[in-house]
């Protein structure tokens, strides 16, 4: 395996907000923090991101809005494994991706936070 080494400046790593063993995402357009997902997981324990993602999977249900993705997101919070629900929003493979799109974590992020992070990204 081939090792490469990046620097990026500190003051660039503090707007982001990332310190050290922090995370960083490396995409086509190049490195970033990482997204949402691990924002909520820094700042949220998993049986209060089960209760967002459940809360809002019944508000989608019943004014109809349902992907297939949610599915699968309602089995992961009701199982109550934190394994399968940290796998789900931080995993690199494409099971991971693919729920990813339809997150049902919305709403714990305040507002200025997801902002931020979209700026970022």
């Amino acid at each position: 395996m081939t090792e490469f080494v990046i620097i990026i400046p500190k003051s660039v790593l503090d707007r982001w907000n990332v310190g050290e063993g922090g995370e960083l995402e490396l995409t086509e357009g190049g490195i970033r923090p990482a997204g949402k997902a691990l924002e909520v997981v820094r700042r949220f324990d998993p049986s209060q991101i089960r209760a967002q993602i459940l809360a809002n999977l019944h508000r989608w249900r019943s004014k109809g809005t349902w992907v297939s993705a949610y599915d699968d997101w309602n089995r992961i919070a009701e199982s109550g494994d934190d394994g399968a629900l940290f796998s789900a929003m931080l995993g690199r493979d494409e099971e991971a991706d693919r729920l990813r799109q339809s997150m049902p974590f919305v709403g714990l992020l305040a507002k200025e936070v997801v902002r931020r992070l979209n700026e970022e990204a």
